[in-house]
C-alpha cells in the first residue's frame, strides 16, 4: 500500500521544528553565538537541519516503504545503523565541505573530523532523523487506512442503493419465473432448465453478491451459471475454454472477484471466432486461488473504460487481504490478459 502524501507536508514539518530548534537554542540554552556569530550560527544550524531532512525523506521513501509497509520491523530495526552512516555522510558533506567552502569554518575541529570519530558522533545526532520519519511514516500509514476503509464503506453503500434500486419485487420475479418453470417443465426440458439456471442466477446477485466474503463454491457455480447463459445468448457460437482446476468447497473469497474478470471477457472480448478462443482458467491449489483470463481484443474496443471497475476491485482486494495478493493486467498483441492469485480463508 503506496503512502501518498504531499511533499509540502515535510517541508511544513521542518519549518517548524527548526523554528522550534532555533527558539528552543536562544531562549533556554542562551547560545553567545547567536548574537555574536549570527552568520556563522545561521549556516550550521541550517546545514545540521538539512542534514537531518535529508536523511529524514530518505528514510521515509524508501526504508519505511520497504519494511514498515510490510510490517518487517525487525529489518527496519536492521536498517538504522546504515540510515545513520548516511546521515554522517550527509552532515560531513554540507558542513566540513560545502560550508567550510562558502564560509572558512568547520563545524568539526581537526581531530573530530577523524573518520571513526565522526561516525561514532554523529550516531546520536542523527537518531532524530531516523525516529522522526519512522513515526511520521506510520502516522500517515494510519491515516492513509482510515480513509481507504471509510471510501470503501461509502462505496458500499452506494453499491447496496443501486442493488436495492435494482431488486423490483425480487419475490415477485422468481415466481413468475417458477411459473414458467412449471409451465415448460413438461414440454420443453432445455427451456426450463434455463429458467431454472436464470432463477438461480438471480437470486444469487440479489441475496448474495452485497456481503464482503462469499463461499467458493458458490461463486464458481454462479460464474457457470453465467456462462451457460451466455451460450444460449450466443447461440452455441461462444468460443471461450473454461475451467476450474483444484478441489474446493466452503473455502471464502472476496465477494463477486471472480465475476469481474468474467463479465470483462463477455464485455470486451472477441468471443465469436474459432481461431482466436478466449480462456478463463481457475486454478485452486495450496491455499491460493488463481484466476486468469485471456481474449482477443474487438476492434476499436477501449480498455480505459474498464479502469473504473479496475480500481475499485483493487481498493477492495486492499482492504481484505492488505498485500496478500497479486493482481495484474496486460494488453498487448491485439490481447488482454489478467491475473489475480488470493489466499483462501476457511
Amino acid at each position: 500500500m503506496k503512502i501518498k502524501i504531499p511533499f509540502y507536508y515535510h517541508i511544513i514539518l521542518f519549518l517548524g521544528l527548526f523554528l522550534t530548534y532555533f527558539l528552543w537554542d536562544f531562549g533556554i540554552n542562551n547560545r553567545i553565538a547567536i548574537v555574536q556569530q549570527p552568520k556563522l550560527y545561521f549556516w550550521v544550524t541550517s546545514t545540521f537541519m538539512s542534514s537531518v531532512f535529508v536523511v529524514y525523506i530518505l528514510n521515509f521513501y524508501t526504508v519505511c516503504d520497504w519494511f514498515l509497509n510490510k510490517k518487517k520491523i525487525y529489518f527496519y530495526f536492521l536498517s538504522i545503523p546504515f540510515s545513520l552512516l548516511i546521515f554522517a555522510g550527509i552532515r560531513y558533506l554540507f558542513q566540513e565541505i560545502i560550508m567550510f567552502q562558502i564560509t572558512g569554518f568547520h563545524n568539526y575541529f581537526a581531530e573530530a573530523r577523524e573518520v571513526s570519530y565522526y561516525i561514532k558522533d554523529n550516531f546520536f545526532f542523527g537518531l532524530p532523523a531516523i525516529i522522526l520519519s519512522a513515526l511520521s511514516y506510520l502516522f500517515w500509514q494510519s491515516q492513509y487506512s482510515q480513509k481507504q476503509n471509510q471510501e470503501l464503506l461509502l462505496e458500499n453503500k452506494k453499491a447496496e442503493f443501486q442493488m436495492l434500486k435494482a431488486q423490483v419485487s425480487p419475490h415477485f420475479l422468481f415466481n413468475t419465473l417458477n411459473s414458467f418453470y412449471s409451465q415448460l417443465v413438461l414440454k420443453d426440458d432445455e427451456m426450463a432448465d434455463d429458467i431454472l439456471v436464470l432463477s438461480d442466477l438471480l437470486r444469487y446477485v440479489i441475496t448474495e453478491t452485497d456481503k464482503d466474503e462469499a463461499i467458493l463454491s458458490k461463486e464458481i457455480q454462479f460464474i457457470q451459471n453465467y456462462i451457460h447463459l451466455q451460450k444460449k445468448r450466443f447461440e452455441d457460437q461462444l468460443y471461450l475454454n473454461f475451467s476450474v482446476e483444484g478441489a474446493y468447497s466452503n473455502e471464502k473469497i472476496l465477494s463477486s472477484a471472480l465475476i469481474h474478470f468474467v463479465e470483462n471477457v463477455f464485455k470486451h472480448g472477441k468471443l465469436n471466432n474459432e481461431e482466436e478462443k478466449a480462456c478463463i482458467s481457475i486454478k485452486i491449489k495450496e491455499g491460493f486461488l488463481e484466476i486468469s483470463t485471456l481474449n482477443f481484443n474487438v476492434n476499436g474496443e477501449n480498455y480505459s473504460s474498464t479502469g473504473i471497475g479496475f480500481e475499485n476491485l483493487t481498493k477492495r482486494l486492499e482492504y481484505l487481504y492488505k498485500d496478500r495478493f497479486i493482481l495484474e493486467k496486460t494488453e498487448e498483441n491485439n490481447t488482454f490478459k489478467t491475473y489475480l492469485k488470493i489466499p483462501l480463508k476457511n
